[in-house]
């Protein structure tokens, strides 16, 4: 608990934790608002049939994830940059200790703002689809809490990705080219390659997945909402698996 404790200070203290968390925040809602706002304009006539509210309004998941993977990877790479982190094996020899304090911080930081996000995000874009007279999702509506639940262990989940990714970069510019690859451009690009190939990673690319964690209706060709939160969560425990064998082998 008191490594926990003192990983929580180091992370607290700095000033890019904030910018991050509330960047993350801001972002999230700013853009789910932008993308419902083209739709505004329309009658429930003129709406897609797979129309879903609820996804909708987590638009801005798209630029928050990021933000949310960068302030994992925030947690490790500064130690890096200032050789703080040799001070740290000093104090805490047990590798696998160090990393996994790390971690618990992560996740619980990550959980909090992931969390503020989605129902923020939810609440904003619900409360403008209803004053445009477009069908609007609620609480009470089926699959709408579980799809909220998703949403937030996805960005949680990419978060502690952002840790691991860090650990094994030691760059917070390397993390962020990594982060923007297989959060951004894999998953614009990877299912326009021809063939089976394109048609995996449409699907079972790890971040395409796990975005149908916060879907509610079900689109032909997509992952379950579960199958897909549990594919990014296996994604997620390699890397930070290959990140804590390489952090316990490498030298500082």
């Amino acid at each position: 608990m008191n490594l926990v404790r003192s990983e929580w200070t180091k992370l607290r203290s700095v000033r890019s934790t904030w910018i991050a968390a509330l960047s993350a925040v801001a972002a999230g809602v700013a853009l789910s608002v932008l993308g419902a706002s083209d739709m505004l304009g329309a009658s429930a006539s003129d709406l897609p049939g797979d129309w879903d509210p609820t996804a909708q309004s987590l638009k801005g998941f798209l630029f928050a994830q990021l933000v949310i993977g960068m302030l994992g990877a925030l947690s490790v790479t500064p130690e890096y940059s200032t050789g703080l982190i040799g001070s740290s094996l000093v104090f805490v020899p047990s590798r696998s200790r160090l990393l996994a304090a790390k971690a618990t911080v992560v996740a619980g930081l990550a959980l909090a703002v992931s969390l503020l996000t989605t129902v923020l995000s939810f609440t904003v874009v619900q409360l403008m689809v209803r004053s445009a007279d477009l069908p609007a999702a609620g609480l009470g509506d089926p699959g709408v809490v579980r799809a909220l639940a998703g949403g937030t262990l996805y960005l949680t989940l990419v978060g502690l990705l952002g840790l691991a990714v860090g650990s094994l970069v030691r760059s917070a510019t390397s993390s962020l080219a990594v982060l923007v690859g297989a959060l951004l451009l894999v998953p614009a690009l990877g299912p326009g390659l021809p063939g089976a190939l394109g048609d995996w990673f449409g699907r079972f690319w790890p971040i395409t997945a796990g975005q149908a964690a916060y879907t509610v209706v079900h689109v032909d060709g997509r992952t379950a909402p579960g199958a897909g939160l549990l594919i990014l969560a296996v994604a997620a425990a390699g890397i930070t698996l290959a990140a804590h064998l390489v952090f316990r082998r490498r030298d500082v």
